[in-house]
């Protein structure tokens, strides 16, 4: 029997507006299961939020059926849109003709995502679904826990 799973996943970045990069974390919080995160000392938040459903992919098998759920557009209009069509056409270049941006996560996440059903679900961040500031919380715990900023 093919495996289901739910699960909801979040990045986030200490002061994403700053150049050079950032401390960040990722969460991911399956629905009647575990709950995975991490860190990464220099990154941005489009980066954990790749990050955050490459993980939750990663902890399912080929040919699971998971419904991923994230407050990140940039991740779920990517599959929703099919931005990779454009981008394999191109030689992985955007609209612009520039390398598509984050693309050794993009690529990964894509290949992660063609070897599983996934639907792609756009949650509202920040607006009290449960799992979505779960995902939220260990994001952010991953960045004070690597900073010894324990609560």
């Amino acid at each position: 029997m093919t495996q289901e799973y739910q699960v909801y996943t979040d990045g986030a970045c200490r002061n994403n507006q700053a150049p050079g990069g950032q401390p960040g974390g990722w969460g991911a919080v399956f629905v009647d299961g575990p709950s995975y995160s991490g860190y990464d000392a220099r990154t941005t938040n489009n980066r954990m939020e790749l990050t955050a459903a490459i993980e939750a992919l990663k902890h399912t098998e080929p040919g699971a059926k998971v419904k991923l759920h994230s407050d990140s557009a940039y991740v779920i209009n990517a599959f929703l849109q099919n931005w990779f069509q454009g981008w394999e056409r191109r030689g992985w270049k955007n609209a612009k003709g520039q390398p598509v941006e984050n693309q050794d996560l993009w690529r990964e996440l894509y290949q992660l995502a063609k070897e599983r059903r996934v639907e792609w679900i756009k949650v509202k961040g920040h607006a009290g679904d449960r799992y979505n500031e779960m995902a939220d919380q260990l994001a952010v715990e991953a960045i004070r826990e690597a900073h010894g900023q324990h609560r």
